[in-house]
């Protein structure tokens, strides 16, 4: 059995780390087949797809992978504690997207929460991307932060002409790519929710809701200290 092989990186002008763990569960085999069993169901909130519940002991097969990464590279070294993980698919078409699900986006503005992705597809489907706000050169949104960053976001909206409905890709008008992990199976990345990103989803994906042609992944979110 492959042991979890991880690696850091600073990334933008801000210097945010970022964490890649390759073979990242001792059995990714055994989660396909899992998935492939689970009831899926419409996610709520702003992910463009559907969620499935994970096996019961999905944390603690991970959790010392994830406590090597808090502890050596973002200094949390008393504890981690799971806020929600699921099977996840992206499935929306690119022309049904919300204006939030074609931006990117933080998934808490706290610096002690954590968010992973672990990439589950056998093919490479998208992995993640960071980005820089051009308008306040914001790389990752705290509390103070994030009312001058929404009422900026809200006005370049306001005077943007278009705004494509397509995934986010690259660079656009409003954001900058700063950095990107790429999907590879087993392979997971780790990052403070505070930071601006996005699921790379290329025009000629196949959006399927099959988790065996998907793209299927875990999604989690972890409070540390």
């Amino acid at each position: 059995m492959n042991r979890p092989d991880l690696s850091a990186r600073l990334i933008g002008s801000e210097r945010h780390p970022i964490v890649t763990v390759d073979n990242f569960h001792p059995d990714p085999t055994s989660l396909r087949t899992a998935a492939n069993a689970a009831a899926f169901t419409r996610a709520s909130r702003h992910y463009p797809g559907i969620r499935g519940i994970l096996p019961a002991d999905y944390l603690g097969q991970v959790n010392p992978a994830i406590a090597t990464a808090l502890r050596d590279v973002f200094g949390y070294t008393q504890g981690v504690r799971l806020l929600d993980a699921s099977f996840s698919i992206v499935t929306v078409p690119p022309d049904q997207l919300s204006v939030a699900q074609r931006l990117p986006h933080v998934d808490a503005v706290e610096p002690a929460r954590i968010a992973l992705v672990h990439y589950l597809s056998l093919d490479d489907l998208g992995g993640t991307a960071f980005y820089r706000h051009r308008a306040t050169g914001f790389e990752a949104i705290d509390a103070a932060r994030s009312p001058r960053y929404l009422a900026e976001l809200n006005r370049d909206l306001a005077q943007l002409e278009t705004l494509a409905s397509a995934y986010m890709a690259g660079d656009n008008a409003l954001f900058e790519q700063i950095g990107y992990v790429d999907a590879c199976f087993n392979r997971a990345v780790i990052y403070r929710s505070q930071m601006l990103h996005s699921g790379i989803i290329a025009p000629e994906t196949a959006l399927s809701d099959n988790p065996t042609t998907g793209r299927l992944t875990v999604t989690a979110f972890l409070s540390a200290r």
